[in-house]
């Protein structure tokens, strides 16, 4: 019997295993609540396992990000920002009406159910932005009127719709308006 080797039992081991199922016992149950919490309250981490990093940086969405979703469509379609694909920005008048309506909406169905922050923020959007397109939308008119700029055919083309703008730059059509397909020939 001399010759039968020693058994060694490393009780850490257990200890060690017991600790790692119960992480993972948390972890499951942390994923269970965020799916069921409302999408403002989701914890920052709720990314998967491990993972703490894109999340857990940008932080839970709120109603300001929401809000700011959508007027920043409402700007892109109102010709703010260049399509990235041509460089040129391009004014599409149905569009930005849809999401500033979708933000009118919004705004009605929070009424009274927002902090004192977040409803000057949405009035402050939904104002600037409706500003913003009925400028818009009568310098448009006007260049369309003089012949400076015409209608485009497809998505958002008509009266209104995607506009082509020949060698004009800049906002407000003075030089140009924001996203008249700029700088190209009509």
């Amino acid at each position: 019997m001399a010759d039968q080797p020693k058994l060694i039992i490393d009780s850490d081991w257990k200890s060690q295993a017991q600790a790692e199922k119960e992480r993972l016992e948390q972890q499951a149950a942390a994923k269970v609540a965020a799916k069921k919490a409302p999408l403002g309250a989701m914890p920052a981490a709720a990314g998967p396992a491990g993972e703490e990093g894109e999340e857990a940086e940008a932080g839970p969405m709120g109603f300001k990000d929401i809000v700011a979703m959508l007027a920043t469509q409402a700007m892109s379609y109102m010709g703010y920002f260049p399509d990235p694909r041509t460089g040129q920005a391009v004014v599409a008048l149905d569009y930005a009406k849809l999401h500033i309506d979708m933000l009118c909406i919004l705004e009605e169905k929070t009424k009274g159910n927002l902090t004192e922050e977040e409803q000057a923020f949405m009035t402050r959007s939904v104002s600037e932005l409706r500003l913003a397109f009925v400028e818009l939308s009568k310098a448009v008119a006007k260049a369309v009127q003089e012949g400076r700029i015409k209608p485009q055919g497809g998505p958002g083309g008509g009266p209104g719709g995607a506009m082509g703008l020949g060698g004009m730059a800049g906002p407000g059509l003075s030089g140009g308006a924001p996203g008249l397909h700029l700088g190209g020939t009509t």
